[in-house]
């Protein structure tokens, strides 16, 4: 079996389509998305409808149940921007995804982790960045799944981790955004140098899961112009440079 994985879209529907047309080129089985697929100042309602459209398994990430959840008084601007522009169809689509999903006897996907869908799963904040997780960090996430193959996203950085038991552990890294900053549970900023939408391929061959992350460019300019315009200045900057600052 040989499954795309693709994450953290965040409206950014050109860089689903770039991503889209490649993994069209390699012949995988099946297409999943591991949510946060809509917030941000971007195009929400028209990747809702696409993702609508495609047939693909998609998760719910923290973003989803936050847009859903939403108020003026303690909502975030991103989700607030998604919450607005979407219709009855699209709020109703979302309400009916899940964050976490066996997806086949040796296969579970998650947006955070098993157990919630706002933590990070491979990375630990720590001094103002995400470092590689621990494995005694890895333990306590995974609490007790067994799959051979877990796939997650949420950090937008994507990383394979082999546990001590043969698990492959993969974050697909984010199609959407590709730098951010956040303060939650403290400030650390992400940048990964490039504006190159990210997804990844994973195959089971000889009973291993094995994996490969794929970077594809597409052009950003449109869409860091669209952030501009909604008044996301570090929006319009991560998306043309990947960087933060």
């Amino acid at each position: 079996m040989r499954l795309a994985l693709v994450s953290d879209i965040h409206g950014n529907l050109p860089a689903l389509e770039a991503v889209a047309a490649d993994i069209r080129r390699q012949g995988v089985d099946q297409v999943i998305c591991l949510g946060d697929n809509l917030s941000g100042p971007l195009l929400p309602r028209e990747t809702a409808q696409w993702l609508m459209a495609s047939g693909w398994p998609v998760l719910a990430g923290n973003h989803e149940r936050q847009v859903l959840d939403w108020t003026p008084e303690a909502g975030g601007a991103s989700d607030g921007f998604a919450r607005a522009a979407l219709g009855t169809a699209e709020l109703d689509w979302l309400r009916g995804l899940q964050p976490v999903w066996a997806w086949a006897p040796d296969v579970l996907l998650c947006h955070g982790t098993p157990r919630r869908d706002d933590e990070h799963f491979l990375e630990t904040p720590q001094a103002g960045a995400l470092r590689l997780a621990t494995t005694a960090e890895l333990a306590e996430r995974l609490s007790g799944r067994t799959e051979a193959l877990v796939a997650c996203g949420h950090s937008h950085l994507p990383r394979m981790v082999r546990t001590a038991a043969s698990q492959l552990l993969i974050n697909a890294g984010s199609v959407g955004l590709q730098a951010y900053v956040d303060d939650e549970p403290e400030r650390y900023v992400v940048e990964r140098g490039t504006p190159d939408a990210v997804y990844a391929i994973v195959e089971c061959r000889h009973g291993r899961w094995q994996g490969s992350h794929h970077a594809i460019p597409y052009d950003a300019a449109p869409m860091a112009e669209l952030a501009q315009r909604h008044g996301r200045p570090e929006w319009a900057q991560a998306l043309r440079t990947g960087r933060a600052n």
